[in-house]
């Protein structure tokens, strides 16, 4: 199925305006997105919920991929782009106000209906924002405008824990302690006045997409056998591989990022909602890098053998550091200003760095080949998404199976080992 742009213009100029429109809506995702790991542990606090409960509160979100993934390709497809992106944001929108209720109420249940809603808008308009950034302009520069947006949605999620850590009170117990009602009110009532800002800040975006005079992204002609290209795109080994290491990379992306907070909870680290900001901010200098590295001096490949490498060097660090130990964070974080943190709570930050090219690499890798299958098969790696729903999962059952807040993280390990066999030989693979 092919898209172009209406009236599209060869001149740069063209192109400014859907680039902010596109960018706002990166920004937000990420927004939304890298928010879950400063919300997972103050509700966990809130609302005394034990690690497995409180990993529920992510993977509802990344469920949201699995349910709505289809439907929302067959809503892009009837009312257009721009139309796709209005009605995502409005339910993002709508969805974050649900989470007034939930905190006056204080009741897990509205919390977990909240986020399986917002994970809902988020996927609606993940469908329609990704084919208008890369049909905006030139194929030759759509990488360059891929980049750009990955950039704002990481630096969303450096931007947004802190900000939530500002505007929201936290209350830190010390071990065994319960807070008392009138902590948990407190908690709460500090909840209302940022939802209210991220609805409204999202139901303008939602109007700049529907009424913004930009153009949309039209179909020139119609797959009379979609089906039939799943089942051929299915048959090619190094796709289904790439799917599937698509699936455990988000696991592993989601980890780093969402469930670092949890984990600065549970070893009493007071400023807990504002870690995944540690995370992401490694990420951006893992993107950097790569952006300079790739392909000039590094290929996708080689990029792919050191991310799963490194992952796994990273991992060891954080199951068996010491949470007495702070050498690593004096050397990174205190000389700009930084918190004195123990070893493992940096490692998980700098797991970011090893996940950065990782989402780059099996792509291109993942498509190569697959020639008019490519749109098929690019939807096929979207729901590999949905594999974020599995990682903090993974980690709650670590901790109730007896490994610990730190020796949980040792169940990423099969994760980067699959990411380390498809760079070395599953992308290869033409037959099984």
């Amino acid at each position: 199925m092919e898209a172009t742009v209406e009236n599209e213009q060869n001149s740069q100029q063209s192109i400014i305006l859907p680039m902010v429109l596109a960018g706002s809506m990166f920004f937000i995702l990420g927004c939304i997105t890298w928010l879950n790991g400063a919300i997972t542990p103050f509700l966990q606090q809130m609302l005394e919920l034990s690690p497995l409960q409180a990993s529920f509160i992510i993977s509802s979100f990344y469920i949201a991929v699995t349910i709505a993934g289809i439907p929302s390709a067959m809503l892009i497809k009837k009312v257009g782009y721009k139309n796709g992106m209005a009605i995502g944001c409005a339910i993002m929108a709508s969805s974050a106000l649900l989470y007034i209720p939930a905190a006056k109420l204080q009741m897990i249940e509205i919390f977990l209906f909240a986020q399986l809603l917002i994970g809902v808008g988020q996927t609606v308009l993940q469908t329609a924002v990704n084919p208008y950034v890369v049909k905006m302009g030139s194929e030759k520069s759509a990488a360059v405008r891929v980049c750009i947006m990955g950039l704002l949605n990481k630096f969303a999620g450096v931007v947004v824990p802190i900000v939530f850590a500002m505007v929201t009170v936290a209350a830190v117990a010390g071990e065994g302690e319960v807070l008392s009602q009138v902590q948990k009110d407190a908690m709460a009532n500090s909840l209302v006045a940022p939802y209210i800002a991220i609805a409204g800040l999202i139901f303008a975006f939602a109007a700049f997409a529907k009424f913004s005079p930009l153009p949309d992204l039209v179909f020139e002609d119609e797959n009379p056998n979609a089906k039939g290209e799943v089942r051929e795109a299915l048959s090619h080994p190094h796709l289904v591989l790439g799917v599937i290491g698509i699936a455990l990379y988000v696991a592993v992306e989601v980890i780093a990022a969402d469930t670092i907070g949890s984990y600065a909870l549970a070893i009493g680290v007071a400023d807990y909602s504002m870690m995944t900001s540690y995370t992401m901010a490694c990420m951006l200098v893992g993107y950097a890098i790569g952006i300079a590295l790739i392909p000039k001096y590094m290929s996708q490949q080689n990029a792919l053998v050191m991310s799963g490498i490194a992952g796994l060097i990273t991992v060891a660090a954080v199951v068996f550091g010491s949470n007495e130990s702070t050498a690593i964070s004096n050397v990174l974080l205190v000389p700009f200003g930084g918190p004195e943190l123990p070893d493992p709570l940096v490692c998980i930050a700098l797991l970011g760095f090893a996940n950065a090219m990782v989402w780059p690499a099996i792509w291109p890798l993942a498509l190569s080949g697959l020639g008019r299958l490519t749109g098929t098969a690019s939807g096929l790696l979207i729901m590999g998404i949905a594999g974020g729903a599995l990682g903090p999962l993974l980690i709650g059952l670590g901790n109730v199976a007896g490994l610990g807040a730190q020796g949980a993280y040792a169940l990423m390990v099969p994760s980067y080992l699959y990411i380390l066999f498809y760079a070395l030989k599953g992308h290869k693979m033409r037959s099984w």
